[in-house]
């Protein structure tokens, strides 16, 4: 795995799914061929050159903490007694965060992965235990990783501060470490021929220099797989948000008291946001895009490009993730 970056700046799953769809990269046209049933996901393609396993992990919500969190329990008390037990998404049987996380990444070694894709929301707040715990869990495994914050991990609900300033803040305090020295806003890897470009939209937006990052990367003309911890907007999802979602700001915000943070700005998205929604879905070599948040899984096609979107890691579920080469006997 080789990784590029650009400079740092401040449930149950259906039973199947499956679609084709045309993408272009340079002159030359390529087929993408996506299947999901249940948690097994594969793509096919002529532009994927090797075989592919990532496990993609999202939404653990890790609560672990120990007496170097005691000043902050008035920011993190919800939050801690938030997943202490969940019932897990296939099973029904009771299960935690710690033996949900522990198995999907004893799943990713056992089949022999590539790489583990930790999208967001590992932490329900910045515990220096539970960062730590996962920083040894995945030394222990010795698997290639990429790291994206969710809006949780950074988060200590009722801590004064801007949503961008606190991100900032407790990036560098403790999650800085699982970024393994690459740009924790916007990075590239590049894995047997394919580009997987790690954007961070935690607080819903996305600035200007991760959108310039963007526009490179897609000159580049290299097949790219898009992950994100906020999906992508959607017309007619029943969820009041989305990055780049034209309904999204104060008036939908309902959590704001509940997760004690700033209201969403009352004119909604910015600018820059909603050029970022329009270059990922006018970019001809864009292979899909991969997300949480949400914690249930769904698979939706946006101008002609998938989005698919993991159950949360808390109740067990992650996504098995294929990029295989498009043989003569998957071609239609």
């Amino acid at each position: 795995m080789k990784g590029t970056t650009s400079a740092i700046a401040g449930i149950g799953f259906p039973a199947i799914h499956s679609f084709q769809s045309q993408f272009k990269i340079a002159q030359n046209p390529f087929e993408t061929y996506v299947t999901m049933d249940q948690e097994k996901v594969c793509f096919y393609s002529d532009v994927i050159r090797e075989k592919i396993k990532i496990i993609h992990i999202a939404d653990t919500h890790l609560y672990m903490d120990d007496s170097r969190g005691s000043p902050y329990q008035n920011y993190s008390s919800r939050m801690a007694n938030a997943y202490n037990q969940t019932i897990h998404f296939k099973t029904g049987k009771k299960t935690n965060p710690e033996k949900a996380f522990e198995e999907a990444i004893t799943y990713a070694k056992e089949s022999k992965a590539d790489i583990i894709a930790l999208l967001g929301d590992i932490f329900s707040f910045p515990s220096e235990l539970a960062i730590e715990w996962v920083l040894l869990k995945l030394k222990a495994i010795d698997i290639p990783y990429i790291y994206i914050a969710g809006n949780h991990d950074w988060h200590y609900e009722g801590m004064d501060g801007e949503l961008v300033s606190l991100r900032d803040k407790w990036i560098k305090k403790r999650l800085l470490p699982l970024y393994q020295r690459k740009n924790p806003l916007m990075a590239a890897y590049d894995i047997k021929g394919i580009r997987f470009l790690a954007i961070d939209n935690s607080t819903y937006e996305i600035n200007n220099d991760q959108l310039n990052f963007f526009k490179e990367q897609v000159a580049t003309g290299l097949p790219l797989v898009l992950l994100i911890h906020i999906p992508m907007y959607v017309p007619g999802k029943s969820i009041s948000f989305g990055c780049g979602n034209p309904f999204w700001g104060a008036k939908t915000d309902r959590n704001f008291k509940l997760e004690r943070r700033p209201k969403w700005p009352e004119n909604g998205h910015t600018k820059t946001t909603f050029k970022f929604y329009r270059e990922v879905f006018q970019s001809s070599n864009l292979i899909g895009i991969f997300a949480g948040h949400i914690h249930r899984n769904s698979i939706e096609i946006i101008k002609g490009k998938p989005q698919i979107v993991s159950d949360d890691n808390a109740s067990g579920g992650y996504l098995d993730i294929d990029f295989i080469p498009m043989e003569d006997k998957f071609k239609i």
